[in-house]
């Protein structure tokens, strides 16, 4: 199985989080490129992230976000 376009803005976006401060969330500005306000809707949507334009990573968000970045250590 391959990493759709939405999987991977959706990654993107987990990827932002800093996890070393839980308490620091992320906005994402109305205005922002349409692809990045769908995902961060969808995130809301599986309840990662406690609010549709970012916020906090739920605690299914952080583990989520621990796997994205661990992937991402690994292959970049």
């Amino acid at each position: 199985m391959k990493f759709n376009q939405d999987s991977i803005d959706e990654l993107n976006i987990l990827l932002q989080y800093d996890l070393s401060n839980i308490e620091q969330g992320i906005k994402i500005h109305h205005d922002a490129d349409p692809r990045v306000v769908a995902a961060a809707a969808r995130l809301f949507n599986k309840k990662l992230i406690d609010k549709v334009d970012g916020g906090y990573l739920t605690s299914s968000g952080i583990t989520t976000a621990k796997h994205a970045q661990a992937i991402s250590g690994l292959l970049n």
